[in-house]
């Protein structure tokens, strides 16, 4: 399995090199005003142990394992995946800028891979955003947020205030949709991690909840 597993993931970012993206845009929004300077997604920012049962569907193949995430400093998170039965995967240490590989499985200790899972969680933990424009629809206040050459749409829910969704883009171009069911702010229930340019998927459902 792991060494499919590997072979999937290399093969699904080769792909990615040949792979458009649609430009993305907002629908069915209105520009509004705010005070909001900064917005901030505040689902890993305690210090408890977040424990997520982990699925990867990689194409039509499907991968399961334990992942654990937990906030090492205010700009580090530590993230473990282990198989389901318990057997380490990958350990890793990551913040916006920089990443540290504790230890990898060996059939997954390939550049492709490494790049891969570093660019999803640098996205996926990323906390602070500074607000450039301000929209809204019928169900969400939403918050662009542009650093270089990349944007991010944050979606707030009106009725509860909870973050329901971020939209990663680079050169304009969706690149992944992390979709959160949460009912407190510093905890998600479930996470959907949705790649645009190639068909990779990571779903997250809670095991420990953080109080």
């Amino acid at each position: 399995m792991l060494r499919f597993l590997r072979q999937s993931l290399v093969y699904s970012l080769v792909i990615l090199l040949t792979a458009s993206c649609k430009t993305y845009k907002l629908a069915d929004v209105k520009p509004i005003s705010t005070a909001e300077k900064t917005v901030e997604n505040l689902y890993f920012s305690s210090h408890d142990d977040y424990v997520y049962k982990c699925q990867m569907d990689i194409y039509k193949n499907h991968v399961s394992g334990i992942l654990i995430i937990k906030k090492l400093n205010e700009t580090t998170h530590r993230v473990a995946l282990t198989s389901d039965f318990g057997n380490k995967l990958i350990d890793f240490e990551v913040s916006d800028h920089d990443f540290k590989l504790n230890y990898v499985l060996p059939d997954l200790d390939k550049k492709i891979v490494i790049n891969f899972l570093k660019n999803d969680f640098q996205q996926l933990l990323k906390r602070q955003y500074p607000v450039s424009e301000s929209f809204e629809n019928e169900n969400a206040r939403i918050y662009l947020s542009k650093i270089e050459n990349k944007s991010y749409y944050l979606f707030f829910n009106k009725e509860t205030g909870l973050l329901k969704q971020i939209i990663y883009t680079k050169n304009n171009k969706e690149k992944i949709d992390f979709t959160f069911d949460a009912k407190k702010h510093i905890f998600a229930d479930s996470l959907n991690l949705q790649h645009k340019d190639f068909k990779i998927n990571i779903k997250l459902f809670q095991i420990t909840e953080t109080e």
